[in-house]
């Protein structure tokens, strides 16, 4: 009987990575996350992101939700508490207001139009089940610190801040969403403030990694084609982190906006003011006000936070400097 050698298992499985197969969309990401990944989590392990409550499999990613086995209660959204929805951890709204395609015409542009955004869109390392109606009211707000307030969700301790815009997960998963967010950030070159770096670089600390967070690390290693270096202890998150940016291996070429005349603002072109440096997001306040000698866009808020520029107080997003 001939034995595998410890070299012989390491080479099989690099060989195993390499001839993995991701997903190329969202709705794909959704049903091989259900199928390679959390196969068997709907009745064990650690329930669903925000709450850890259990479900049960409907359709190719679907799931009902077992309210009672969490003590979950419905805060106004009784459809979505019912079921399972596949969370973004970094929304989309987050990574896609980086990219170039989201200036020129929103998701549905960067879907159609930018390969890099697609694959944020479906990296199973950003995707996990969550109750429907808390992954509905975090929506796209950033992490953090929610103080004080009625339990929202019954025995659910996740928390969300409607008027300050930010969400706190509950303390099981703190860790997990803080190394999950460092990879993406990481991966594909996106720009985090220096905030939000100090909150989830406290909550790597201090909930360290889960037996099952590296099993689902593991199994969504052998779809993806690479692990998450922030769980395997490979990489570790520093203020002034360098990026990777080894997703961008397929980035398309960035088209330059074109500075919006004085009396229209185009699109979702970001604004900035040559003489505060501070930019202007569209639909904040001083969108529009912006005198034109002074006007100067920018294609994301990376290239205008790279240009020196900072987000104008009155269109701030938690989490932000």
């Amino acid at each position: 009987m001939k034995y595998l050698t410890v070299a012989s298992l390491a080479t099989l499985f690099i060989t195993s990575l390499a001839l993995a197969d991701p997903p190329s969309t969202f709705t794909a990401a959704k049903a091989v996350a259900r199928n390679k990944v959390f196969f068997d989590q709907a009745f064990t392990g650690l329930g669903d992101l925000y709450c850890g409550c259990e479900w049960k499999w409907v359709g190719k990613s679907g799931g009902r939700i077992d309210a009672a086995s969490c003590g979950y209660e419905t805060r106004a959204q009784q459809t979505r508490a019912e079921r399972i929805e596949w969370e973004h951890i970094v929304p989309a709204w987050i990574f896609g207001h980086q990219r170039q395609c989201w200036q020129d015409g929103g998701r549905k542009h960067c879907v159609a139009d930018d390969p890099v955004f697609r694959a944020m869109e479906a990296d199973l390392f950003n995707v996990y089940p969550s109750v429907g109606e808390v992954n509905g009211d975090r929506s796209n707000y950033q992490y953090g610190m929610v103080a004080g307030g009625a339990p929202q969700y019954g025995a659910c301790t996740t928390k969300v801040d409607f008027k300050e815009r930010a969400a706190e997960p509950r303390d099981e998963v703190k860790g997990l969403v803080a190394r999950s967010t460092f990879y993406m950030y990481d991966r594909y070159g996106l720009s985090m403030s220096r905030q939000q770096q100090q909150l989830l670089m406290a909550w790597d600390r201090q909930y360290p990694v889960s037996a099952w967070e590296r099993e689902w690390d593991s199994r969504t290693a052998k779809v993806m084609g690479h692990h998450n270096p922030f769980i395997t202890g490979e990489r570790t998150w520093t203020l002034g982190h360098k990026p990777s940016r080894e997703g961008l291996a397929s980035q398309i070429p960035t088209r330059v906006a074109a500075v919006p005349s004085a009396k229209t603002v185009a699109g979702d072109v970001i604004i900035g003011n040559r003489n505060s440096k501070v930019y202007h997001l569209q639909g904040c306040p001083s969108y529009a006000s912006v005198a034109p000698k002074n006007r100067v866009a920018f294609s994301s808020e990376a290239a205008a936070i790279g240009a020196g520029y900072r987000i104008a107080a009155n269109c701030r997003q938690p989490g932000q400097d």
